[in-house]
């Protein structure tokens, strides 16, 4: 029992330098994703009083349950459902699980190796002579070089990179939910001018009918406006199934491709101002995409550090006690193996390591680059979706109706011809289309920012583009 108690002793005493020497090798800080209500997600220093402390990822993650779809669903009960429900974001969810186990694995220190050995088992002679040994030994790995705590810094950067792939999934699927959500609304207003398109096709159609049984004009303009009315009402037709169509893509973002609610609620044509250029520009740093790359290069120098601190040979560590049956008597024993990096010091590891480094720089200027671009060409596309908009609002409008007004007027009065009416019809129909696409194409614009930005485009001390 006493030879055990010193293996213990022996045991205890290896654990305690395998502690310390990962403890003094980790004592240094290290980075962390924080966020901050004014300026978003954002990569902060540890302990740094200006941001919060990281919020757990169970913070982060939205849980996972069954909601109920209203009857007029809003664009805030989409994403209400769509954070709740959308099972790409819960595969980013369950991967922010799996980091946090690793970092939990990182931490732990090898185990103890026990070995137990007898001598002579076959030898008939010896057995005779009593000569016969058996040893017990205990032997403890000594991870050198700071392995342990590099290995914890790169178990902790993986995690921090998985919070910035979970959170650039996120507002990922705000995007598309605010888009779909858009295509619901103007598939919505498509049927319902559709409809109306149908009801003023309805009506040429009876003043042409009265006219052709007052013989004021020929029977084929009667034929002509009952082939109007047709094609307007096949149009209806495609709108009510384009409706359908856009009505389950939006479900399908919350996991329901049949969804339940009634009506999409929202005001394509409710006004919002456009940010300076300049101040989207200074908020793309904002981007996950973008900001995930300070966790990216400080997970690659921890790869360098992890690949460096294998050069250096570990140390085992061993104790025990063998008992001689001939003479009835022990000895201890005590070893130390120590490898001879000679062959293998790790230098192809260390360099494949650092060049990932240097080539991570490379990666993040591309990223911004192309988020940069990105965000020029998004707001051109929208400034000119805006004139648009203006002049449609202002002048196409407004023309389109008292043109059709005039002409259907002046048929029935016979100042104008069938086709006259007809292409007065048309070019409402057609103007109206526009305006309704230009207006749809402009909140879908809206939401391509709030994606390369990382939020929502009225932020606080945010300034208005110049009109």
């Amino acid at each position: 029992m006493r030879h055990v108690h010193l293996l213990l002793v022996f045991f205890l005493l290896c654990s305690r330098l395998a502690f310390a020497e990962a403890t003094s090798a980790h004592a240094g800080g290290r980075i962390a994703v924080a966020a901050s209500p004014e300026t978003g997600w954002r990569i902060a220093a540890a302990g740094d009083p200006a941001f919060p402390a990281v919020p757990e990822p169970s913070e982060q993650r939205p849980p996972v349950s069954a909601a109920t779809e209203p009857a007029e669903l809003s664009l805030r009960d989409a994403l209400v459902l769509a954070l709740k429900g959308n099972p790409e974001l819960a595969a980013f969810s369950q991967e922010v699980r799996a980091t946090e186990a690793a970092v939990l694995q990182a931490g732990v220190l090898p185990n103890p190796v026990l070995e137990i050995g007898a001598d002579n088992l076959a030898n008939a002679r010896k057995a005779e002579a009593g000569d016969r040994t058996h040893s017990l030994q205990i032997g403890q790995l000594i991870e050198l070089g700071g392995k342990r705590a590099a290995r914890i810094q790169l178990a902790e950067t993986g995690r921090e990179l998985a919070n910035w792939d979970y959170e650039a999934k996120r507002i990922e699927i705000v995007s598309r939910v605010a888009q779909r959500v858009v295509d619901v609304l103007v598939a919505q207003s498509r049927r319902a001018l559709a409809d109306e398109s149908v009801g003023l096709a309805r009506q040429v159609l009876e003043v042409v009918a009265k006219r052709v049984q007052g013989g004021k004009v020929s029977p084929v303009e009667e034929t002509k406006a009952r082939l109007a009315l047709a094609s307007v009402e096949v149009e209806l037709e495609q709108a009510k199934r384009e409706l359908i169509a856009t009505r389950n893509a939006l479900g399908a973002l919350w996991g329901e491709p049949n969804p339940r609610f009634r009506k999409a609620i929202g005001d394509l044509a409710k006004p919002v101002p456009l940010p300076s250029y300049e101040a989207l520009v200074e908020r793309v740093r904002d981007n996950p995409e973008l900001a995930r790359w300070r966790s990216e290069i400080s997970r690659r120098q921890a790869r360098v550090e992890a690949e460096r601190a294998k050069a250096v040979p570990d140390v085992t560590l061993s104790a025990g006690v063998a008992r001689f049956s001939q003479f009835d008597d022990h000895a201890y024993m005590v070893g130390i193996a120590i490898p001879i990096p000679v062959f293998d010091r790790n230098r192809g590891g260390i360099l494949e390591a650092s060049q990932r480094l240097d080539k991570a720089s490379d990666e993040r200027r591309a990223v911004e680059t192309r988020l940069l671009t990105e965000l020029a060409q998004a707001y051109q596309r929208l400034a000119a979706i805006d004139k648009e908009i203006l002049t449609l609002r202002t002048i196409l409008l407004p023309g389109a109706q008292s043109a059709f007004d005039v002409a259907t007027a002046g048929y029935q009065l016979g100042k104008f011809s069938f086709l006259d009416v007809l292409d007065a019809q048309r070019t409402l129909f057609q103007t109206r289309t526009q305006n309704l696409r230009a207006l749809a194409d402009y909140q879908r614009g809206l939401s391509e920012l709030e994606r390369l930005v990382g939020g929502a485009l009225q932020s606080p001390g945010v300034p208005a583009a110049p009109q």
